[in-house]
């Protein structure tokens, strides 16, 4: 049965994607989210070996005519995908779609001497990651330092090509982040809409300002760029994914790409949706940072679990989170040797809107009496304490939700926040060392410069920013 946070964020993105019938997979858990009554192809002769195959499986053991098997709106060109609708996405409620299943069971034997993946669910995308955010931003003053400090380089301000360029995929910024000084350089794509009708912030609003502002603190001689692909609170179908990161790259591929949004499919081989563009990134010399994932889960998360794949493992950097002393793995992060290197991600201070005027924000998800990982530390689960708008039907007695005023700045904690850290420490690097090569930077940063922690038993690379400040980690 899936956790209480899982529903509810599974409800949040069904309302941001009103249009779009959702059910849990594999069945009612907590692992991913994907498009009802539709299934994924490469586009071609294998999308008509799918329909085939979809086709005589159900008429011969499901009772569904033919007719109901087709093309489900147009595919694209770059991503090399099709959408084939296997039945009635109406059917059912939120637990695993039968239609879907079957699709599946339906294309294992010929999958199996094709030797490779046929066909998929369209699964969620979420910057949330495995639909369940580490915690949601809290209030900090003014007069606080970001934490990560802005940093002071050791070198000149330009690397033996110029500038190193990051480019964040996530939310758009907030209209006013040029007030918060280190964004004065950042360029990119605006938020499409910040706040309800009420005036109060929509959920991971400032997602991507927060992320823009750590990378420029560790690496302030950095290009610093966001796309607002992930504008729709956060979540986008694997069909879509593909052709947005191609989209985020049509000015040119960067040096690093930080990305903090993902999904489980209960898989080793990766996303349909996102292969061609994994196979267009092999070619090119840019770094694709990406988070691990905030489920607790030794399930690889993708795309960072594409950093295990020999054929991408250079052009990956999956990045997991520390606690706030960081000496162990935060409550919240997944695990496994698919991540390759762990960077502080609780309790991180960066600039959450600009500074232009004070913003309010309902919280979406009441905190847990204990750890719901079952950690021993005042962990992000419980501590600050407060009360959820989705969460108001499960309170006892129901209790209203709070509201806090964001003037600036905020610490939040995810693997979405580790991933920056991580991705500024390779720029800044570049920078100092005078290194052109994003992949050969992360190389020789995890070689030679690397911390070590705890995770689970394991002790695993972990990236300290010389500016982060630990933060003191208290019994629960």
């Amino acid at each position: 049965m899936a956790p209480q946070r899982f529903h509810e964020q599974f409800d949040q993105i069904q309302r941001s994607l009103p249009d779009v019938p959702l059910a849990m997979g594999p069945d009612d858990s907590a692992e991913f989210i994907y498009e009802k009554g539709v299934v994924l192809a490469r586009d071609g002769e294998e999308a008509q070996v799918v329909e085939d195959a979809v086709r005589s499986h159900f008429t011969a053991t499901e009772g569904l005519v033919p007719d109901h098997v087709r093309r489900a709106g147009p595919h694209t060109n770059r991503s090399g995908i099709t959408r084939i609708r296997v039945g009635d996405p109406g059917e059912g409620g939120r637990s695993a779609d039968h239609a879907v299943a079957g699709a599946l069971r339906a294309l294992r034997e010929t999958e199996g001497r094709a030797g490779r993946r046929l066909v998929s669910r369209n699964h969620v995308v979420s910057i949330a990651v495995n639909a369940c955010p580490g915690d949601e931003p809290v209030p900090v003053a003014r007069t606080e330092q970001p934490n990560p400090a802005p940093a002071q380089p050791a070198g000149g301000p330009d690397g033996p090509d110029g500038r190193v360029g990051v480019l964040v995929i996530d939310t758009g910024l907030t209209h006013d982040y040029r007030s918060y000084p280190l964004l004065a350089r950042t360029r990119g794509d605006v938020q499409v809409r910040e706040t309800d009708d009420e005036g109060v912030l929509q959920q991971y609003v400032g997602h991507g300002t927060f992320i823009a502002g750590l990378v420029a603190a560790v690496a302030p001689h950095t290009d610093v760029t966001v796309r607002g692909t992930l504008n729709d609170a956060g979540a986008i179908l694997e069909s879509e994914f593909g052709e947005r990161l191609f989209d985020a790259v049509e000015d040119g591929w960067p040096d690093i790409i930080s990305l903090s949004a993902g999904t489980s499919n209960g898989r080793l081989d990766g996303l349909l949706g996102v292969a061609a563009f994994m196979e267009e990134l092999r070619v090119h010399d840019t770094l694709l940072v990406a988070a691990a994932g905030n489920n607790a889960s030794a399930a690889p998360f993708w795309p960072a679990a594409y950093a295990s794949s020999p054929e991408h493992a250079d052009a990956v950097l999956s990045v997991g989170a520390l606690r706030g002393d960081g000496e162990f793995g935060a409550c919240f992060s997944n695990h496994g040797p698919w991540v390759k290197v762990y960077a502080p991600g609780e309790r991180l201070i960066s600039a959450l809107t600009g500074f232009d005027a004070p913003v309010p924000y309902v919280y979406q998800h009441s905190t847990f009496e204990t750890c719901r990982y079952g950690f021993a530390y005042s962990c992000t689960c419980r501590s600050p304490r407060h009360t959820g708008v989705l969460s108001e039907a499960q309170q006892n007695p129901p209790g209203k939700p709070d509201q806090v005023m964001f003037e600036g700045l905020a610490s939040w904690s995810g693997t979405s926040f580790a991933t920056p850290v991580a991705a500024g420490l390779v720029a800044a690097h570049m920078t100092d060392r005078q290194v052109s090569d994003s992949r050969a930077a992360a190389r020789e940063l995890l070689a030679v410069h690397a911390d070590f922690a705890e995770v689970r038993g394991a002790h695993v690379p972990a990236l300290l920013p010389p500016t982060w400040r630990p933060v003191p980690v208290g019994p629960s």
